[in-house]
């Protein structure tokens, strides 16, 4: 009979962690039904941009109130689930705080702990607070009505009762040493929750122990919850964030990406000296698409940006398209691309392979107007704070619009008729270029 509470954590244990290496199983195929990327090139500058952006939440601080919340929501999360190892220990082997022979250095990390899980609680009930009644307004897109607007508040409400009940776990266990309890040794240090000593002061030491176990399985069980809701959840970013980050451009923002095939149809037409039976075909050889329809044709760092988008909407709110009220929303863009990403993941569940549902990420869940309204700027990418490109997406569906579909715009499809016939944007002949100046 004593065997048993270690036996049903085994289970807890076996269970959570295979449920979530299930799921990101899933992820990680749902990645790969995407183009292949080119070999990863600026290996030292990737790095140097996981330290900074990804670990060092440089771009995070861009908004400071909200940026050095986040900061001291990751750092406590890292640090403070340092202790889940230590309970993981205890509760397969029947310990109790299994690391208290650490003696001082023991009291100082759980007195770490403690403050950290404090400030973790106060940052996200700020951030709970900021969401819900100050209402700011990148919170209240369109696209974040029902499950992403609930979403975010299921992860802050997730946060604040784990910290609370490691807080209560602490108190007891606390107040228990105190009492001189069996199995409960002077270990650890615990400036926050000894505040909250005389709450539990009076209660009987069998009292105190069922608390004391009652938020200790609860917060473990708590963190597996949470540990298996972030595949449903805007929260992956917790895990994708870093090598999102690594995968993510190096290149210079304004760099656009050329078609090989067509630079060189150009070159060939532009250059009299070019003998096109003498270029090499692979070197001409045409793509059997041009741009993206669906997420198939997407790339793999492009499907990765998708699931890693937190929804923090720092692209959308510094959009001018959507400042001036167009339609665009690169928020919407990444949600709209992992949404469709998912259909196909369930469509290949459920028959093995992905049968034909005629659906695509074009029209059916991006529209057209959303597409045209963007004016490549970069602005959403250059405020990402964890690499996010909506724009790559953005310029490949467009592409397939005017090169499968020449389905551009009126007004574009009279600028490229303009450069083809007099080699300027403008309905002028090359010759009369320069009247302006008579006068």
């Amino acid at each position: 009979m004593q065997y048993i509470p270690n036996i049903l954590f085994l289970i807890i244990v076996v269970f959570g962690a295979g449920f979530f290496i299930k799921n990101c199983k899933k992820i990680i195929r749902n990645i790969n039904l995407g183009q292949k990327i080119d070999p990863i090139d600026h290996k030292k500058t990737r790095w140097k941009n996981v330290l900074r952006i990804a670990f060092g939440q440089s771009k995070m601080v861009a908004r400071p109130l909200s940026g050095f919340l986040h900061i001291i929501v990751y750092v406590g999360f890292i640090i403070i689930n340092i202790e889940v190892l230590e309970i993981i220990i205890d509760g397969l082997f029947g310990t109790h705080r299994i690391f208290s022979g650490l003696g001082v250095f023991y009291d100082i990390l759980i007195g770490s702990f403690e403050v950290l899980a404090f400030l973790v609680l106060l940052s996200v009930i700020l951030f709970w607070i900021r969401r819900n009644f100050k209402r700011i307004k990148r919170f209240w897109s369109p696209e974040m009505e029902g499950w992403p607007k609930n979403d975010a508040n299921i992860i802050l409400y997730f946060e604040m009762i784990l910290m609370s009940l490691f807080l209560l776990m602490n108190v007891t266990d606390y107040q228990l040493q105190l009492l001189g309890a069996d199995h409960y040794n002077r270990a650890g240090s615990f400036p926050v929750s000894s505040y909250l000593l005389p709450i539990f002061e009076n209660l009987s030491e069998s009292s105190l122990i069922i608390l004391e176990r009652t938020a200790w399985w609860l917060h473990i069980i708590g963190i597996f919850i949470f540990l298996n809701y972030l595949y449903y959840s805007k929260h992956l970013h917790i895990l994708l964030a870093f090598p999102n980050v690594y995968y993510g451009s190096v290149e210079a923002k304004g760099k656009f990406k050329n078609l090989e095939s067509v630079t060189n149809e150009v070159k060939m037409m532009m250059d009299p000296n070019i003998d096109p039976f003498a270029v090499p075909s692979s070197e001409v050889e045409v793509p059997a698409k041009f741009g993206v329809s669906d997420v198939l044709d997407l790339n793999r760092t492009q499907l990765l940006n998708a699931y890693t988008c937190t929804e923090c909407g720092r692209c959308t709110s510094n959009c001018p398209a959507n400042q001036t009220g167009k339609k665009l929303s690169p928020r919407k863009i990444m949600m709209d691309t992992r949404d469709r990403l998912e259909e196909i993941g369930r469509n290949i569940d459920k028959n093995g392979e992905f049968k034909n549902d005629n659906n695509q990420l074009l029209d059916n869940y991006i529209t057209r107007e959303e597409l045209w309204a963007c004016t490549t700027c970069n602005a959403c990418v250059e405020s990402c704070p964890i690499s996010i490109n909506p724009l790559s997406i953005i310029m490949e569906m467009r592409q397939y619009l005017v090169m499968e579909q020449s389905a551009a715009p009126n007004e574009l499809n009279i600028s490229m008729t303009n450069i083809e016939n007099n080699g300027a944007p403008w309905p002028y002949n090359q010759m009369d270029r320069l009247n302006w100046k008579k006068d």
